[in-house]
């Protein structure tokens, strides 16, 4: 039985939605994901959960990198809890 290999050069998929960094404000610590699907998504960086980044710092985030992220409910609404980096 053959098993399906992933194309070449193709990310592993993950259970992270996809997006790229739209805006960033570092001196409230908030942003913008604009996702895959054209949805703007915000998020407050104190309440981020940051995976690879070599560093807990907003300034390590730029307006155009490759993220992947995960949402939940907030009182403001629907925010990102965790956003996970590609670049």
């Amino acid at each position: 039985m053959d098993i399906p290999q992933k194309p070449e050069g193709e990310p592993a998929p993950d259970r992270f939605y996809q997006g790229v960094i739209h805006k960033i404000a570092s001196g409230n610590e908030t942003g913008v994901v604009l996702s895959d699907s054209g949805k703007e998504i915000p998020f407050v960086f104190p309440f981020l959960r940051l995976i690879g980044a070599p560093r807990l710092d907003i300034r390590f985030l730029t307006e155009g990198m490759r993220v992947g992220f995960d949402v939940g409910w907030t009182s403001d609404g629907l925010r990102i809890s965790t956003l996970k980096i590609y670049d």
